[in-house]
């Protein structure tokens, strides 16, 4: 599913938020074009409006919000995972190897379901094909 969201590039311009970026996401964000939400993170937050709202302070690296933001999770397949955490609520999302498009996958109130998931390779790439 696909959301109007700007995504414009913020690196060159907040300079302040980019130094609390992941060096990951850091080279990958200025080529981001794109925004792909999965039917299980709109699901999972229950409004759309917050989960746009939590989207956009993702793609504008609006630290402040967040404990943790675009924590490096891991390789997986052609994809790189990061994780972003707001009130503990657990963001998961991916940007794909031509690092065009960002992929909102899952949210989780509980860690160690966020854990579970984590470990499931094979659940997220599944979730990553059903989503784009």
């Amino acid at each position: 599913m696909e959301l109007d969201i700007a995504t414009g590039n913020p690196c060159s311009i907040h300079r302040d938020a980019c130094r609390n970026c992941h060096n990951h996401y850091a080279q990958i964000r200025p080529h981001i074009t794109g925004v792909v939400v999965s039917h299980h993170f709109l699901k999972e937050m229950g409004n759309e409006t917050e989960a746009k709202s939590i989207m956009e302070h993702i793609l504008q690296c609006s630290h402040l919000q967040f404990t943790e933001l675009h924590k490096f999770e891991k390789h997986i397949e052609e994809y790189v995972l990061f994780r972003a955490k707001i009130d503990n609520v657990h963001i998961v999302y991916a940007v794909d190897k031509e690092k065009k498009v960002i992929l909102f996958l899952r949210s989780f109130k509980n860690y160690s379901r966020y854990k579970r998931f984590l470990n499931d390779e094979k659940k997220i790439v599944e979730t990553i094909s059903r989503s784009v």
